[in-house]
């Protein structure tokens, strides 16, 4: 009988894990991050969370920008990666910044100057390069962080 109540438990726990995957999310907004330059907010990022399964989804919003951002709506993100937004040293205003999704020890592909495209390695959830750096959204909520 001691077996069976575990083999219950495993079923239970695996069914709650594929019903979390399989979420019909309903995001209710939840925070901004500010970006600064200055102390000027040239943007944020608005962060959602799924009322459900409490799973955070992000939005770049560029001021005074009228096109469309890469990523439009709730954009997935896989279990593995976390929102960041990356800056570049290189750049002025709006092309300063962009919001990226890191993937721990992976690398991202950026434009700089002169549509040049580069990789960026990345370590501990960073951008480690000299003119460019990161830093994850879910740590700075509700703030305004200077770039």
């Amino acid at each position: 009988m001691m077996m069976q109540e575990l083999n219950r438990t495993i079923i239970t726990r695996s069914l709650m894990s594929i019903e979390m995957e399989t979420c019909n999310h309903q995001p209710v907004y939840f925070a901004a991050v500010n970006i600064n330059i200055n102390e000027r907010t040239i943007g944020s990022v608005d962060v959602w969370r799924c009322g459900v399964c409490k799973k955070k989804f992000c939005e770049e919003k560029q001021l005074g920008i009228e096109t469309l951002t890469e990523i439009v709506g709730m954009p997935k993100i896989e279990p593995d990666e976390k929102w960041a937004v990356s800056v570049c040293r290189l750049q002025k205003g709006k092309d300063k910044w962009r919001l990226v999704k890191l993937k721990e020890n992976s690398e991202i592909k950026h434009e700089c100057l002169e549509e040049k495209v580069i990789a960026l390695k990345i370590k501990d959830f960073k951008i480690e390069n000299d003119n460019h750096w990161s830093f994850l959204v879910e740590e700075h909520l509700n703030r305004a962080v200077e770039i």
